[in-house]
């Protein structure tokens, strides 16, 4: 089934034990990317072949976005944990239902702006912990 790329919406928590989630608005387009490190454990029984340990090696999520600003408060939440380095809950949640949970440090936000334009912005986000699908 083919998705709409509105629907792949970046939520951030309001802070709390248990968050609850705010769409960071104004994004128009995001982009996930899930990175795997393999550790390698080829010997010389391997014939040859490279051979992979399953389930070992670093694994981390990248987030990335741009958007129009808007003045939401999800912005201005985020903005000041690009300011101050600190990790927060984001939910990264799809059109089929499914999301993807986990803590986040935003490790770069730019805005720019034309004279006669809105104000846009890119955010990156990177994952600090596990990250888990709903």
């Amino acid at each position: 089934m083919i998705e709409r790329g509105s629907a792949f919406l970046l939520k951030i928590g309001d802070g709390a034990q248990v968050p609850a989630f705010a769409t960071v608005a104004g994004l128009r387009t995001t982009q996930l990317s899930i990175n795997g490190e393999a550790v390698v454990v080829t010997n010389k029984d391997s014939g040859g072949w490279r051979q992979l340990l399953s389930g070992a090696g670093v694994r981390s999520v990248s987030v990335s976005g741009a958007g129009v600003f808007t003045g939401s408060a999800a912005e201005a939440r985020m903005r000041g944990h690009a300011l101050a380095g600190t990790i927060d809950d984001y939910r990264l949640s799809f059109e089929g239902g499914e999301a993807m949970t986990g803590r986040f440090l935003v490790s770069r936000l730019d805005y720019a702006g034309d004279f006669n334009g809105e104000r846009s912005y890119t955010l990156s986000l990177e994952s600090s912990g596990q990250v888990v699908a709903a």
